[in-house]
């Protein structure tokens, strides 16, 4: 009996956390780093941003700040997902040990972090990085949105 008493206490309970948390968002205090790639990549990142989708694995997009054509989000939180084109090619991809995954025509490569993955686009220029929340940890579909727009505005590095 003074289980069924605390159950209505425990759903309401829920439900004012789950309420709170829809809330609060981070959205207004997003920052993201904007890159300073070289003109001709600033280009192509402006292209890029043109034809990125609205909704990214059912994430909407919201823009960081500051506003910028070489920056985008969707999601919030363990959702998040951050992309940034035009970022310099870092050491860490000369890495022979690095993992990498094909998605529909684009090369990621896969750099673990307790955040979530970051993805690296290889084999294009510009270099393209998605930071993503820890909701994608195990799950590279997320980049099933980037393959078309990344191959109609970026080139073949190779």
């Amino acid at each position: 009996m003074t289980l069924s008493r605390r159950r209505p206490l425990l759903v309401l309970s829920a439900v004012a956390v789950l309420a709170a948390a829809g809330c609060s968002s981070s959205d207004a205090t997003a920052k993201v780093a904007v890159p300073s790639p070289p003109a001709q990549e600033r280009a192509a990142c402006e292209a890029l941003d043109k034809l990125l989708p609205d909704t990214v694995a059912g994430q909407k997009r919201h823009d960081p700040t500051p506003d910028s054509p070489l920056t985008a989000r969707w999601g919030d939180g363990d959702a998040e997902i951050v992309l940034r084109c035009g970022i310099p090619r870092g050491e860490e991809m000369n890495d022979p040990k690095s993992n990498g995954v094909q998605v529909n025509g684009v090369w990621w490569v896969v750099f673990p972090r307790s955040e979530g993955p970051r993805f690296v686009s290889a084999y294009r220029d510009p270099y393209i990085e998605l930071l993503t929340g820890t909701r994608y940890a195990h799950d590279a579909s997320v980049l099933q949105a980037f393959g078309a727009p990344v191959l109609k505005a970026t080139k073949n590095a190779l």
